[in-house]
């Protein structure tokens, strides 16, 4: 481990020490505030082309879990670190977080003053970030001139469809940037499941008579979406029940002619309180949020506000008034033992029993 520096698109710099991959990256720099499941974070596909700045004191001390995983590829170009411990509990004993980010190319920067740094990115709205072996006018210049791609779906996303068996209803699952969590916990209700790619016509959906149809999380801006998936989302909804997430709750939003806008911040973390309108619950949830809703393009006539953040009170779930469509923009499927939302996909299920007894009559 040798000195390294965090450098920001505004000019400033963090001194640190390296760890991880060694070599420079740049990204779009996120905040997350989680106080454990580091590894479910870096391995999230919604951090594609992201450099994820941990709050947590001290990450590494759990090691590695292969059952932890959102995903087996890793999107996150780096994170940045208060204090990294080199701890292992894997079979082998050898995948420790410094060999995982080694072996999976993600450079790491650890020691650095991480209040100060969050501080600065909330105040001046720093997008762009380095993690860099000298901090020279040369690496800033390199900062400044680089272009993230926008083609972050096609980098994450599933190329072929595949199956999960189950015995019970089957469900296509779109994938955008997908997190396992879904596939788990749509497991354990004994769905069917099938995972498609994200740019599947719906005759193609059709072709495979599901019974619901689940839009995924993903990474990115929903503006840069081909507009298949809006097309996809406008006729899935008129046939069968429809639950988005994350990236996917965008989508459904902009299908049914409600804008979404870029957030100052976002919200990256877990144990988010979020209030369940209807009956003024309050759950915790994990999020991975760069866009919202606009609350003032909605159509009340239209569509239902489900769920709303009680930080800084975005809209975090919908449902669309003359379809069994709903979405939510946080991540319903639990983590670290909380389990507030799971009954999200009760509620999915539920809606599809309900709908194909409304047809078959």
């Amino acid at each position: 481990m040798g000195k390294r520096y965090l450098i920001l698109d505004d000019g400033t710099s963090f001194e640190g020490v390296g760890f991880g991959d060694l070599s420079n990256t740049t990204g779009e720099i996120a905040i997350n505030t989680s106080l454990n499941n580091y590894q479910e974070v870096i391995t999230d596909p919604a951090y594609r082309n992201q450099i994820i700045t941990f709050v947590q004191p001290s990450i590494g001390n759990i090691g590695i879990n292969p059952k932890n995983y959102e995903s087996i590829m890793t999107s996150a170009k780096g994170i940045v670190v208060s204090q990294a411990e080199n701890i292992s509990f894997s079979q082998l004993k050898n995948l420790s977080l410094n060999n995982f980010l080694k072996q999976r190319q993600i450079s790491g920067i650890t020691n650095i003053d991480i209040s100060k740094l969050r501080k600065h990115i909330r105040d001046h709205q720093v997008r762009k970030a380095s993690i860099v072996s000298n901090n020279d006018e040369h690496a800033f210049d390199q900062l400044q001139a680089a272009v993230l791609s926008n083609q972050q779906i096609q980098s994450v996303a599933t190329p072929k469809p595949y199956l999960v068996p189950g015995k019970g209803i089957t469900i296509v699952v779109i994938d955008l940037g997908l997190r396992e969590g879904i596939i788990r916990q749509l497991s354990k209700l004994d769905c069917n499941i099938i995972v498609m790619p994200w740019n599947i016509h719906f005759s193609e959906i059709k072709n495979l008579d599901p019974q619901g149809v689940v839009v995924s999380s993903g990474p990115g801006s929903p503006d840069e979406i081909n507009s298949v998936v809006i097309e996809n989302i406008q006729q899935i909804q008129t046939e069968l029940p429809l639950l988005g997430v994350g990236l996917g709750h965008e989508l459904i939003a902009m299908a049914n002619g409600v804008k979404v806008k870029r957030m100052s911040l976002g919200n990256h973390g877990s144990s988010h309180p979020i209030k369940k309108i209807i009956t003024n619950e309050i759950i915790y949830a994990d999020q991975a949020q760069d866009y919202e809703i606009d609350r003032t393009t909605i159509d009340n006539n239209k569509l239902i506000v489900t769920y709303v953040d009680l930080i800084n009170g975005s809209i975090q779930g919908i449902r669309i008034r003359d379809y069994p469509t709903f979405s939510v923009q946080f991540f319903p499927e639990g983590s670290n033992d909380v389990e507030d939302s799971l009954d999200i996909f009760d509620e999915f299920v539920e809606s599809i029993i309900a709908h194909r007894r409304l047809t078959n009559e």
